[in-house]
């Protein structure tokens, strides 16, 4: 900037050496030395403006140097992110590869599997082909020389007279059936008691799985609503008349405690109870209750349960789409409904019966409409009256007999308690049927009482046995374990216990279903070394 001046200071130097300006003199060096300052200002501002710029500029590069790591950061963040969830797609990718080689290699060797037992198939075929071709050429010859045997014997048939001729024949038919009887007990023989039961075991499995039932509830009470408070007033009576007349009538006990706008009917018959219940249900909604109103009411529910009865009845065989049955035999179905047998309803026991002889019969091959006939029958002398003498399975049986059931369904009827023999495989479904739903879970009940009884009694039977240790009633009762002593009781001896046990326990207790009996003999020798 000083070099910019020069010019200038150089022409005001030769002007002011002419004497017009020697005056003035001071005055331009005051201005000149004042110029030089204020321009050395200006150019010292300047540079330090200069100097600010440059530690501007550098402080911006320093902040988008740190703004381009962050970035730079941020985008090898993003790429890793990106790179693991491709190398996990890629990982699922092979997974499932392996997953769908697995499943092929699997089935090649399942294939490679049935071929196997294909070939070992085909070489047992091959095998018995074999043996029946050599049977078959044994045979051939047995019959060549039965031929010339018979030959021979006709040749001295001619000189026997008739009766030696009779004795004959019959020895040689004696032994063709020894020998028929001989192959047909082999026969049955190899197929073993385990190939039968498990067999029986299957049929039992598959039915039951087509069967969902529901559970039965013990009820001894119905409830019946009320509109409201004012209407237990009316229930009563008069010093108790209504309520009086009420129980008189139906033979029910009427609760009508602090419940709001309820009372309780209580009955151990189900009958009483449902005409109780129709009754009260009527003088209710009527609003007018009086001796009169009260025997009328009962009359009219005891019509309406008769055709309640019918339509019940109706409603089952129809469930069961069976056709033919006596309108008597309907009613009395009908009838079962309003019987229990440890709390089960027998009406929906013996459909569930009729169900159960239906679909085993159709496992094994027998006509299904006989069996569930017989299964929906089985119980009906439950609702017969008292009247009658005998088990309900004889007095049901001779019903159904006299209202033209064949003889199959009347024999199934007797003999499900096993009562009269069973004739027929039919009576040996209704017995299992009849079994399966009874002792299925929830179908029964049982006082807790009762329960620990019968096991406590289980229990000192088996203990009342010469021989026995221990004795445990295990699932429920359904099973007992014995335990004997090994040094008095020997295996025939346990065998012997088991079977006294299991007559005992038939001909001293009363169990739902069966038990099973099981004599644990077992001798151990311990030591220890040190």
């Amino acid at each position: 900037m000083a070099a910019s001046f020069a010019p200038s200071l150089q022409v005001f130097a030769q002007v002011s050496a002419t004497e017009e300006l020697v005056p003035y003199w001071p005055w331009a060096a005051v201005l000149l030395t004042g110029a030089a300052a204020g321009f050395a200002a200006v150019w010292l501002g300047t540079q330090a403006t200069r100097r600010a710029a440059r530690e501007q500029a550098q402080e911006l590069l320093e902040v988008a140097k740190r703004e381009a790591l962050v970035a730079a950061e941020e985008i090898k963040q993003q790429l890793e992110k990106e790179l693991v969830a491709r190398r996990a797609e890629v990982n699922r990718e092979l997974d499932r590869r392996e997953i769908e080689m697995d499943v092929r290699l699997r089935e090649i060797r399942s294939h490679e599997e049935s071929l196997a037992l294909l070939d070992h198939q085909l070489q047992q075929r091959e095998e018995r082909l074999n043996r029946e071709d050599s049977a078959i050429r044994l045979a051939r010859d047995a019959i060549r020389a039965l031929s010339k045997s018979l030959r021979k014997r006709l040749e001295g048939v001619s000189q026997m007279d008739a009766e030696e001729i009779r004795l004959a024949l019959r020895e040689e038919v004696q032994l063709e059936c020894q020998d028929e009887l001989r192959a047909l007990r082999r026969q049955i023989l190899e197929r073993s008691e385990q190939d039968l039961q498990a067999e029986a075991k299957r049929i039992l499995v598959t039915v039951m799985q087509r069967m969902a039932s529901r559970p039965n509830n013990d009820v001894t009470a119905t409830i019946v609503s009320l509109p409201n408070e004012e209407m237990k007033g009316r229930i009563i009576g008069r010093e108790g008349r209504n309520i009086k007349a009420f129980e008189a009538a139906t033979g029910v006990t009427l609760l009508i405690d602090e419940s709001p706008q309820m009372v309780l009917v209580s009955s151990f018959d189900p009958v009483r109870r449902e005409v109780a219940r129709a009754a009260l249900d009527a003088l209710v909604k009527d609003g007018r209750i009086h001796p009169a109103s009260i025997e009328e009411a009962v009359k009219t529910a005891n019509a309406e349960l008769d055709v309640n009865l019918q339509r019940d009845g109706e409603d089952a065989v129809q469930r069961l789409g069976i056709n033919g049955l006596h309108p008597e035999i309907i009613k009395l179905l009908g009838k079962l409904k309003f019987r229990f047998s440890y709390s089960q309803n027998v009406l929906d026991h013996s459909v569930e019966v009729g169900f159960l002889c239906s679909m085993m019969a159709s496992e094994l091959g027998l006509d299904p409409n006989v069996a569930k006939r017989a299964g929906l029958l089985h119980d009906i002398g439950k609702a017969i009256e008292g009247d009658y003498e005998g088990s309900h399975a004889t007095i049901g049986a001779d019903f159904v007999r006299r209202h033209g059931e064949t003889a199959i369904v009347v024999n199934a009827v007797a003999a499900h308690h096993e009562e009269v023999k069973p004739e027929t495989v039919y009576a040996g479904l209704v017995m299992l049927a009849d079994t399966i739903s009874a002792v299925r879970p929830g179908a029964r009940a049982e006082s807790m009482h009762t329960y620990l009884q019968r096991l406590d009694r289980l229990e000192k039977l088996a203990m009342s046995i010469d021989g026995v240790v221990q004795a445990f009633a295990i699932q429920a009762g359904r099973e007992v374990r014995v335990i004997v002593s090994p040094s008095r009781v020997n295996d025939e001896r346990a065998r012997e216990i088991s079977k006294t046990l299991r007559q005992r326990i038939e001909e001293e207790l009363q169990y739902p279903s069966t038990i099973r009996i099981t004599v644990i003999r077992e001798t151990r020798f311990t030591e220890t070394a040190v």
